[in-house]
């Protein structure tokens, strides 16, 4: 279980986590991909969305890479993309697993998902292994979806250990406290501002779907929160069964389970990541023997841009890539 010497060096015209997060997002080259979508049905009547990203010739006994994003991510995040060509490219089959709501669609349910909300996480890994039995199974989850696979490894150890190969998580907020706090204040506020963006609309339908939404949500309040522990107050909270934004942090946190994880897991996180605070990053003390810590001091939020401008995405597939097949 060693600490990493990290290997990333961010470019000298990325300076500074801000740019080196908006440029991998916004102007960085990002791969061609060809999805072939899936819908699942769900046990509790709602459905997930699974978009397929295989060789034109795929290997029957190829691994299989199963990919959780972040916040309102998707298959067309520019990290999904650069995992998904990696993937292909390398004869394996990879799949993203969107979250209910970010498929394009709104999910037919009042409730969504959110950091915490790891059975359907185990769902999703135990339908690809019923359904491909033989094939090594691999999980990777970024920023929120980070989060997710840091707790289901470590809460539902054995489960894991039983289903995965290995896993990774990116940029997690394993501290959702010390992260969402952080994102209350300077610039972090434009972050917050994009996500809300997306999250509100989808929970004004829902509101006016559900007649039982009227219970539970201030619909004016949430029309004018600003930051995540307002949305998470008035929607997340009490509609996923927590008494408040604060438990639901608390709860969901993923590095209080760490110490438990008995699969071989590498938990990335830049230093300098403005999602979480250095000083609340997982040390030694912190995790079992099954995790290597990554902690470079640059990349930003799901960054790592590398090259000449406007950048490449390829240095986080191939990291992911290589703990993998250091494990197999």
């Amino acid at each position: 279980m060693p600490i990493v010497k990290p290997d990333y060096q961010a470019p000298a015209w990325t300076v500074g986590a801000q740019m080196q997060t908006i440029v991998a997002a916004k102007l960085c080259r990002k791969p061609h991909v060809v999805y072939r979508r899936e819908r699942w049905d769900t046990p509790d009547g709602d459905f997930i969305d699974v978009d397929w990203a295989t060789p034109e010739v795929p290997n029957p006994d190829a691994p299989i890479l199963v990919h959780f994003h972040g916040l309102e991510g998707s298959s067309s995040s520019h990290y999904a993309l650069a995992l998904m060509h990696e993937t292909v490219n390398r004869g394996w089959r990879g799949c993203v697993a969107h979250f209910r709501s970010c498929s394009g669609e709104n999910n037919r349910l009042l409730k969504s998902y959110h950091a915490g909300a790891i059975d359907d996480m185990q769902w999703i890994f135990e339908t690809v292994r019923a359904r491909y039995p033989e094939a090594p199974l691999y999980g990777v989850g970024v920023s929120l979806g980070g989060n997710q696979i840091s707790l289901f490894c470590g809460k539902r150890a054995d489960v894991a250990k039983s289903l995965l190969t290995a896993a990774v998580s990116v940029a997690a907020p394993v501290d959702l406290v010390a992260g969402s706090n952080l994102l209350k204040y300077g610039f972090n506020r434009v972050y917050s501002k994009m996500f809300l963006d997306s999250l509100i609309p989808k929970v004004i339908e829902k509101y006016d779907r559900f007649p039982e939404a009227k219970k539970l949500i201030d619909i004016e309040a949430l029309k004018n929160c600003k930051n995540f522990y307002d949305f998470d107050s008035i929607y997340t909270a009490p509609v996923h069964g927590f008494s408040s934004a604060m438990q639901y942090w608390t709860e969901a946190s993923a590095k209080p389970w760490l110490k438990y994880v008995k699969v071989p897991f590498l938990l990335l996180n830049a230093r300098n990541d403005p999602f979480l605070p250095s000083w609340a990053l997982p040390t030694l003390a912190d995790v079992s023997d099954q995790v290597w810590l990554d902690q470079p001091a640059e990349g930003g939020h799901v960054g790592f841009p590398t090259g000449h401008p406007p950048g490449e995405i390829t240095y986080l597939p191939q990291r992911i890539f290589r703990f993998f097949l250091e494990r197999r």
